[in-house]
């Protein structure tokens, strides 16, 4: 087998060359309309926005900070812009059934403008009421109906009264009421002068009297009715006096909103209301005392008059684009208020609140699909309005019967959104499976690139796309070799050096951290040097935990060896994910064999330290020393691994290769160079497989052998496949061109095994011949011992069998 070289520097990263790019600054490139490299995305979004049927609601899926709500906004505002406005919605009393206010469809902002025609029809009418009230013709009306009914009243009594003198019988009026009395010469007889009068006349008295108190008592019932009467004679005159007032008022609000039926109903009943309630406008004849100002509301009556505009496009042309930033169920499908007055709750038409979906009415709604997961009953009032086609308004304590108080129930609106969801793809997901109306409601997916191809022409759509943030965020322009670094940091951040990632917020923040750095320095102008300082810096300020690792390395509490050799012992590379900052540091693998029946125990596993992938990985091996040295033999092996000083969780199989080396090294008695470190996965035919975030790894034993000293034999051995993903720190692939430091790419095991201990590897036939000269033939011949060792090793069986023989033979 060919030695291996070291990869040359020019491998190690994949520069941006900045002689691509035909300009000098961004300041000459042309601003950009679109997101770079989200063609599928958009496609999905054009054709979520432009379908109008049913069920054709988006989700936007991808992660965060991929341009998911920009781009989705962009394609929205500009379908929405200059697009005609949708109705306006008002809300109005209901005289008939108060808890069932209406719910009134206007042109685009005739709402308003209704709301504001009821507030000086009130105005007028508080005017004109009283006026017509106070007026002479209505005094004059109602002093000739009281003048009718006294003289009516009048003449009865009297006549009443001239009859009861005609009998000797006075008509009294009293405080407690009318009564008669006998009279002798005018005067009023006593009761004692009464009884001195004949026994005839007594008698002939009291039957006049009995019979003029019958006719007195229907007198009485006549009077009570003409009373009646009277006021309903006076209340015809209000009514007719109160039409008048109002009458002309309503019917010029009619003509104005004639091509409206719901808006002339309203109004006809507004009409028939103030008819019926005219005191209401009326001014009291004295004013009220405190305490009943105090359980008075504030002019209630009048209330009922207003309009409540609930949606209001009374803006320029568009269709409404509403962001729900904290959609809980209220805040969605709107709510009704109360206000406390003497302890009590009370509520009316004027207090429905809208929700965003009655903004977004006719348009556009966003909302984030966590945010509205995560709030109790939100995704389910959503579901009901958009599967109903109306949005109804709904308490959760009466929907879930938590209070049973009398409450309004405002009439639905009719509903036609487009709503938008964005979020992760597992939400999306997880909602397909298992949520069955997700499927009918949100028939659309933009799912958003996580990683965009590298070529010239992308690197120079990202061009203008920074030129087009740095214009818009106000930051200095950047040179052609400013952006060259940005775009190897965009590929570093995607782990590949064909690719760019498409968080572009991340790169934003590095554009404002360099723009910071170069008007500090004085710069015109953002440099290659003001973007590497900002790189950086963000190493640095998520770099405590790194720094914390690193020197428990160096001081010796971690062991780690970076020369000499060890049997049995290689550095793997263990990586920590800090959410958006990731590195990688050293760590020790040993194994140790013995004389077994095949067992390779996993001491991660057995501890419950170690993940499902990382067992994965090890039965893997397991697998291919058994079939590679022991195919015609027991394997006859007992091997213990074990990553050395790690009390956390342990996943993954990307140390898989390090571990098999580390066997490999036991099993051949081989001592391993302690100067590089391993990376990589394997598979049961002995293949190594490419691994994730092989910078970090590679620069984190980098900076552990630079702190104690580069010596030129140290170095890291990494999967073949992984080299075109390579953007290394420019000190370590300085210091590979130095020749101090060097990066391996192996395509197998024995490739790496050569590497590590010195020994060829040999053929894989080697093992079946037990050469001795290469590190197969070691290990074939190691298990063959191993093999011979257990053959010749009574087994459970055999011991007891011999042992009844002997207790047999001792026994004759």
């Amino acid at each position: 087998m060919n030695a291996l070289t070291p990869l040359p520097p020019e491998e190690l990263a994949h520069r941006c060359d900045a002689r691509q790019f035909a300009f000098a600054t961004t300041d000459e490139l042309e601003d950009i309309g679109v997101i770079p490299g989200q063609e599928r995305a958009t496609d999905a979004i054009e054709l979520a926005i432009g379908i109008e049927r049913e069920g054709y609601n988006l989700f936007v899926m991808g992660s965060a900070g991929c341009g998911r709500h920009t781009l989705v906004r962009q394609r929205i505002e500009a379908r929405a812009k200059g697009a005609p406005r949708p109705s306006d919605w008002v809300y109005v009393n209901n005289f008939v059934q108060p808890q069932h206010p209406i719910a009134i469809e206007l042109p685009s902002g005739r709402g308003a403008g209704l709301s504001t025609d009821m507030v000086r029809l009130v105005e007028e009418l508080r005017s004109n009421i009283p006026a017509v009230f106070e007026g002479d013709e209505y005094r004059s009306k109602a002093d000739s109906i009281d003048a009718e009914f006294k003289e009516r009243h009048e003449k009865a009594f009297a006549a009443l009264g001239d009859e009861a003198v005609g009998q000797g019988v006075a008509l009294l009026r009293t405080p407690a009421g009318f009564s008669f009395a006998p009279v002798k010469d005018g005067e009023v007889m006593g009761a004692d002068e009464f009884g001195k009068l004949p026994e005839a006349d007594q008698e002939r008295v009291k039957a006049a009297i009995e019979a003029l108190q019958t006719k007195l008592e229907r007198l009485i019932r006549d009077t009570m009715r003409w009373r009646k009467e009277r006021l309903e004679r006076i209340r015809e005159l209000n009514r007719e006096m109160t039409l008048y007032a109002v009458g002309h008022l309503v019917d010029e609000l009619k003509q104005r909103y004639a091509s409206w039926p719901r808006v002339v109903e309203y109004l006809d009943a507004v009409q028939h209301d103030v008819i019926e309630n005219a005191d209401d406008f009326r001014k009291p004849d004295e004013e009220p005392s405190p305490i009943a100002r105090l359980m008075q509301q504030e002019e209630p009556s009048l209330r009922r008059y207003q309009v409540n505009v609930v949606v209001d496009n009374g803006k320029p042309d568009g269709l409404p684009v509403v962001y729900a930033d904290h959609p809980t169920l209220q805040n969605l499908v709107g709510r009704i208020d109360h206000i406390s007055r003497l302890g009590t709750l009370v509520t009316d038409f004027g207090l429905i609140r809208p929700g965003a979906l009655h903004r977004a009415n006719g348009g556009y709604l966003l909302v984030d699909a966590i945010r509205l997961l995560t709030q109790p009953f939100a995704w389910e009032g959503l579901k009901r309005a958009l599967l109903r086609h109306q949005i109804r308004i709904e308490s959760l304590g009466e929907v879930y019967g938590l209070v049973s108080t009398l409450s309004l129930e405002p009439e639905p609106i009719p509903l036609n959104v487009k709503v938008v969801l964005v979020g992760e793809r597992l939400l999306f997901y997880l909602l397909q499976a298992y949520d069955p109306d997700f499927g009918k409601l949100f028939r659309v997916a933009a799912d958003f690139e996580e990683h965009l191809e590298r070529t010239p022409e992308t690197s120079l759509l990202f061009a203008r796309f920074i030129a087009t943030r740095a214009r818009s965020d106000k930051l200095l322009p950047l040179e052609r070799d400013a952006v060259a670094r940005a775009l190897d940091y965009g590929s570093r951040a995607a782990g590949d050096t064909h690719k760019i990632t498409a968080n572009l917020e991340r790169l934003v923040e590095l554009l404002h951290e360099a723009d910071h750095r170069a008007r500090n320095a004085g710069s015109t102008a953002i440099g290659a040097a003001a973007i590497a300082g900002a790189i950086d810096a963000q190493r640095h300020r998520a770099g405590r935990l790194r720094a914390q690792v690193q020197e428990a390395i160096l001081r010796g509490k971690v062991l780690i060896d970076t020369a000499g050799g060890a049997v049995g012992q290689v550095n793997g590379l263990s990586v920590f994910d800090l959410g958006d900052f990731a590195f990688a540091e050293p760590v020790r693998i040993t194994a140790t064999t013995r004389l077994g029946e095949g067992q390779v125990i996993d001491i991660q596993r057995e501890v419950e330290l170690g993940g499902a992938i990382h067992s994965k990985g090890v039965m893997i091996l397991s697998s291919f020393l058994a079939a590679r040295f022991s195919g015609n033999l027991p394997h006859s092996l007992a091997a213990s691994l074990v990553f050395e000083q790690t009390y956390g969780h342990v996943d993954g199989d990307s140390a898989s290769l390090a571990e098999l080396c580390a066997l490999l090294s036991s099993l051949a008695d081989a001592p391993i160079r302690q100067g590089f470190a391993v990376t990589g996965s394997i598979n049961q035919l002995g293949e190594v497989q490419p691994i994730g975030a092989v910078n970090e790894k590679i620069e984190g034993f980098f900076d552990i052998c630079q702190a104690r000293g580069l010596t030129g034999e140290q170095g890291v051995l990494i999967p073949a496949a992984n080299v075109d993903q390579l953007m290394l720190r420019d000190e370590v692939v300085a210091a590979a061109a130095d020749g101090k430091f060097r990066v391996f790419a192996v395509r197998s095991v024995d490739e790496a095994i050569e590497l590590l201990t010195g020994l060829p590897a040999g053929l894989p036939q080697d093992a079946n011949v037990g050469a001795q000269s290469t590190l197969n033939g070691r290990v074939a011949a190691r298990l063959r011992d191993l093999a011979a060792l257990r053959r010749e090793q009574p087994r459970p069986g055999q011991i007891k069998r011999v042992a009844r023989s002997r207790a047999k033979h001792d026994a004759h």
